[in-house]
């Protein structure tokens, strides 16, 4: 995986993560400081997840071999498609989070619930790469969350609305496409 895919990659997952930050920098009119560690613990979650998902997508590589590539198309296909399924859809969210108590567990419960689709997409990394490989594109993964989330902090305390509908749809056509070239790879060029 090249840095530029690495980076498209980062950006695609860390779509919820800029959303969540700038709705919570805007409903809160929380300080930079304390954006600061929302920050910081949401790209450290963004990097935690996909590495854990590398580790078990590595770990089953030997036991699926022969359709590992197939798994991979599917897991980022998968998600992809559920992203841009939300991007389309015309619902409004529920208001569930409460913003006027950003504890740390908060912050860290905000960073597991955008981090879920890494867990999958890091196993389809794992099953395609080496644990090498992917170490330095989590890495990727958790710098680029962590300054798309302060962005967001930014945003949001200045009211300038993010377009989630079209990013979701987006980061997803990445994920998919990203995934096919996963597939066409390992069927035409291996």
């Amino acid at each position: 995986m090249s840095f530029l895919e690495a980076l498209i990659l980062a950006l695609a997952l860390c779509v919820d993560t800029l959303v969540v930050s700038a709705t919570t920098a805007f409903r809160s009119k929380m300080a930079y400081k304390r954006g600061l560690l929302m920050a910081l613990i949401l790209g450290f979650c963004q990097f935690a997840f996909p590495l854990a998902g590398a580790v078990i997508g590595d770990v089953a590589r030997s036991f699926i071999e022969a359709v590992d590539h197939w798994v991979a198309f599917g897991l980022l296909a998968i998600v992809g498609g559920k992203m841009v399924v939300e991007g389309f859809r015309n619902e409004e969210e529920a208001e569930s989070t409460k913003y006027s108590n950003l504890s740390v567990g908060m912050f860290f419960l905000l960073g597991v619930a955008t981090s879920i689709d890494g867990l999958a997409v890091g196993i389809g990394l794992g099953l395609d790469n080496a644990l090498k490989t992917v170490l330095w594109v989590v890495a990727i993964i958790g710098v680029v969350t962590f300054l798309v989330s302060m962005l967001g902090i930014y945003l949001g305390k200045r009211n300038i609305p993010v377009p989630e509908r079209t990013a979701n749809i987006i980061a997803g056509m990445v994920l998919i496409g990203l995934g096919a070239k996963i597939l066409i790879e390992h069927l035409y060029f291996s």
